[in-house]
């Protein structure tokens, strides 16, 4: 077993390993459980529950995968004890996902927590590893010494929070869940781990494929249900349609403009890090939203057209405003750039009140937006000057590719 060296944070063509592939298709089955309950709650006309339920059971999905795949760009070795320590963590985001119903419907984390369990003492475990390959006393020691502590420490609270009174558990989850989410920003005081933008930015970016996929394999499966028991072609065309544009708008949007740059430092990384909770969490929502949307048309859901819509509208509303907040605005040249998707996610939002063309309008709404950025970008001059003084969105400005990719950003 060799010494669990940090990678270089200007290393050449840093890629996912297949080994990470692999974890993040673990994650879609996480992902479609949430996503099941979700739907069977806004059916239900249960929103308050539902939608409370849905963002603590995907919080623990998007905290488990952070926390691997930040490790992973830093210290992934690719040897043996690193893969078997994978293939660990992965039994425990299998065994998480078993205790999703569970957790969403009578708050019992019983099973959650102890796929958590599994996952953690095998995260722990490498952290301890590269702790112990690094020069004793270095700062890159502490910082992972303090975040096996704080990942152990973080985790005995969980496994004691199955004791807690069941009317407090929600709430002492707010306290443990904020306790995590402060492990990296007190850890990486020490020393920053050499983690890679380029790569960071490709695992976000194949992590946020998974889930429009997913969405979209569970918009169709609805509407392939929804066609085998009833014959509703004319209701369920324009949902299907509807759906379709708002993923296609939702991809291009994402994946418009190169974030690498940006992530230069924990001061940029972790914000823009933490805020994609939003951004996969109502991505994931959108496809549950399209199975509401579609069991409404056909009489099966006992909600009102307006309530089905508004499952679409605003996790699409919100995808689109988080990810204009997190990346685009830094993108964009002039007011008329910049309001297109704040508008647009308003715009979408209100779609709702279309009753049940809400669906195929939200979709028109999102596809527009997407024609009109690349209208107004391509009227950016071709020397870059937009008229605003920065560059063309898209492109870093002179020099800042090399000192992004070497990690060179403020501190």
């Amino acid at each position: 077993m060799r010494h669990m060296t940090a990678r270089a944070r200007d290393e050449e063509h840093r890629a996912s390993t297949p080994l990470e592939l692999f974890f993040d298709l673990c994650f879609v089955v996480a992902v479609a459980q949430a996503g099941a309950r979700l739907v069977h709650s806004l059916a239900e006309g249960h929103v308050g529950s539902g939608v409370i339920g849905y963002v603590f059971v995907f919080w623990g999905i998007w905290w488990a995968w952070m926390n691997f795949t930040w490790f992973a760009s830093a210290y992934d070795v690719d040897d043996v004890p690193y893969r078997v320590a994978t293939l660990v963590q992965i039994c425990g985001v299998l065994i998480y996902a078993a205790g999703v119903p569970r957790a969403f419907s009578e708050n019992d984390w019983t099973i959650a927590v102890i796929g958590y369990l599994v996952m953690r003492l095998a995260l722990t475990c490498q952290w301890l590893r590269a702790a112990a390959s690094e020069d004793r006393g270095s700062r890159a020691r502490r910082t992972a010494v303090r975040y096996a502590v704080g990942v152990a420490v973080c985790q005995a609270a969980w496994v004691g929070l199955l004791w807690a009174p069941e009317g407090t558990r929600r709430w002492l989850f707010l306290v443990v869940g904020i306790a995590e989410m402060l492990v990296p920003v007190v850890a990486e005081r020490a020393q920053e781990t050499p983690w890679h933008p380029h790569h960071i930015e490709e695992r976000y970016g194949l992590f946020t494929l998974i889930v429009l996929g997913e969405t979209m394999s569970a918009a169709t499966v609805a509407v392939q249900s929804a066609l085998d028991e009833h014959e509703a072609l004319d209701r369920l065309l324009p949902i299907a349609g509807g759906g379709i544009l708002i993923v296609f708008a939702a991809w291009w949007v994402y994946f418009a403009a190169p974030v690498h740059q940006r992530l230069a430092s924990d001061r940029e990384a972790i914000p823009w890090g933490y805020g994609h909770l939003a951004i996969f969490g109502s991505a994931a929502a959108i496809g549950a939203g399209l199975e509401v949307a579609v069991e409404q048309a056909v009489g099966e859901a006992h909600i009102s057209a307006r309530a089905a819509g508004a499952a679409v509208c605003v996790p699409t509303g919100v995808f689109l405003l988080v990810v204009w907040l997190l990346h685009a605005r830094h993108f964009k040249r002039g007011l008329a750039e910049q309001l297109v998707l704040p508008f647009t996610s308003v715009a979408v939002v209100c779609c709702l009140f279309a009753g049940e063309w809400a669906v195929p309008a939200a979709g028109l709404a999102a596809a527009a937006a997407v024609a009109v950025g690349v209208t107004l970008a391509a009227r950016i001059p071709e020397d870059g000057s937009g008229g605003s003084g920065g560059p063309v969105r898209g492109l870093p400005p002179a020099g800042a590719e090399g000192a992004a990719d070497a990690g060179e950003g403020p501190r």
